[in-house]
């Protein structure tokens, strides 16, 4: 198990990783880093590593060198301050920690709330201290707002808000509004359908939001290894508008263009990115990539890429748990002392938040992707092959076993002769249900770089595009279909095994 855990999170030196998290900005400001330093060095995008925490510890680490960030993100969810930070002090602290900061890209991207304009005028709210006249207003918060120190827990605390809120994933909170299933959402002050939806955005009066200056958090290394690659990154410094950001924004969410595209665009001085307006016509190119369709997104370039990580993550994680599951199962059923701390161990583990098990496991192994996404869906399958396996093991007829004994057989003997072989289809089917189990969760592997289908899934999220989620979801789906119909037909032959000798025996008879 070690050596292929430890194959998978092999990485080249000399590669500069650039990340971002997951949503749309991120995104495409992780991609122009990934460009501007592609002519000089070796460049990957490890894109939608889920949230600061993640993409943080992600660079701390060393799995990436470089992602862009928020001055008020690193000084209330990194440094953990209630208050502003100098900069040179930020600096220090972050130093300790062999991180820079530097570039500011030239935009302030603050958190508000926004409400329908409408509704707004009709109740009278123009400021977030209105919100406590009206406590029946629903909140659809980002979870990760919902949980920041400078996000709603602050908030409602020096505005006095009482109202119930829900969590949701950012792309599809701007749909939940307008379609009244809630009635107030934060967003970033550069989304591109704040315009496009006609939402009014409540004044800050008591100054609660610090500003959020777009910069780039970076191992202080990178200067050295990358000095050419470094220079042209240097070179981004106030390069982007929040003008210029909206309308990349608007290009992704809106026109549907690529990532890769608009960074390009934008790089080059292209005018159908970073000078085009939201709401102008689309160009040729934007036309042509969002009329691309659902069968366009299936089988583009990826699919084979995504298929080969997908199968890998599922076979190779599924394959350690039955050589450690089963022997776990056969100690349960074999040892009753032992089976009550087995089955709850593995239990425990399989109701752990597969998101906070991949976080969790970040800084202890100090890297992303293939490692610890490996570790985590091992951990889930243990549960139902192991439970079966000692469930099988106990139901095997006693008169078969002190047949055994009468003809000699020795404990090891009887376990691998009769007891494993009349099991069999028992233990198959805990196998099964780990590895169908595992194709999906197995999506959730991409929130920290380990690919798979959950990179399409990812990307539809952060878009609020249902053709892109569509093209990750149905591949996995007929991958879990494919893989329980394997294992019935193994299930099948293993009952035709096990039926021939009682019907050669009865024919004989």
């Amino acid at each position: 198990m070690p050596l292929v855990f430890l194959c998978c999170s092999a990485w080249s030196a000399d590669t500069l990783k650039s990340g971002s998290k997951r949503f749309t900005e991120s995104y495409i400001l992780g991609e122009i880093v990934a460009r501007a330093a592609a002519s000089h060095a070796p460049v990957e995008h490890r894109q939608g590593l889920g949230n600061t925490a993640i993409v943080f510890e992600a660079l701390r680490t060393g799995s990436i060198d470089i992602y862009p960030e928020y001055t008020g993100t690193i000084e209330r969810e990194i440094l953990k301050q209630d208050a502003s930070v100098p900069a040179e002090e930020a600096r220090g602290r972050l130093a300790e920690l062999g991180i820079g900061i530097g570039v500011p890209l030239g935009f302030n991207n603050s958190y508000a709330l926004a409400m329908r304009a409408d509704d707004a005028k009709r109740l009278g709210i123009r400021a977030l201290s209105d919100l406590g006249k009206h406590p029946q207003l629903r909140l659809g918060l980002s979870h990760e707002f919902l949980g920041r120190a400078d996000g709603w827990p602050g908030l409602s605390r020096r505005y006095a808000l009482g109202h119930s809120t829900r969590g949701m994933d950012h792309g599809i909170a701007y749909d939940a509004l307008s379609q009244g299933h809630v009635d107030v959402i934060d967003i970033y002050a550069t989304d591109a359908k704040i315009e496009q939806l006609g939402l009014r955005v409540l004044d800050d009066d008591l100054d609660y939001f610090p500003r959020y200056d777009a910069v780039l958090l970076y191992r202080l290394d990178v200067e050295r290894r990358f000095p050419e690659a470094w220079r042209a990154i240097q070179a981004l410094q106030n390069r982007i508008r929040a003008e210029d950001m909206i309308r990349m924004n608007a290009a992704a969410e809106l026109q549907g263009k690529s990532f890769a595209a608009i960074a390009g665009d934008f790089l080059a001085g292209g005018q159908a990115a970073a000078n085009a307006s939201p709401d102008a016509p689309m160009s040729a190119g934007i036309k042509a990539e969002t009329s691309i369709g659902l069968h366009g997104r299936l089988f583009d370039g990826n699919l084979w890429r995504l298929t080969r990580q997908h199968v890998f993550l599922v076979a190779a994680s599924v394959g350690v748990a039955v050589l450690i599951g089963i022997p776990l199962g056969i100690a349960a059923a074999s040892v009753p002392v032992l089976r009550h701390a087995i089955m709850a161990v593995v239990g425990v583990l399989q109701t752990i938040p597969s998101l906070a098990l991949l976080a969790m496991l970040i800084p202890v192994l100090g890297t992303i992707g293939m490692l610890p996404a490996l570790i985590a869906l091992f951990l889930y399958a243990l549960l139902p092959i192991v439970r079966n396996t000692c469930i099988g093991l106990q139901q095997v007829p006693a008169g078969l076993r002190q047949a055994a004994l009468a003809l000699g057989l020795s404990r090891r003997q009887r376990l691998l002769h009769i007891d494993l072989p009349l099991c069999m289809p028992v233990i198959l089917a805990g196998v099964k249900t780990a590895a169908v189990v595992n194709v999906g969760t197995a999506t959730i592997a991409a929130f920290i770089g380990a690919g798979g289908y959950g990179e399409r899934i990812a990307t539809g999220l952060a878009l609020n595009d249902n053709t892109m989620l569509l093209a990750g979801a149905i591949p996995a789906a007929v991958l879990a279909l494919l893989t329980q119909w394997l294992f019935d037909l193994a299930e099948h032959a293993c009952r035709r095994v096990h039926s021939r000798p009682a019907a050669t025996e009865a024919s004989g008879g």
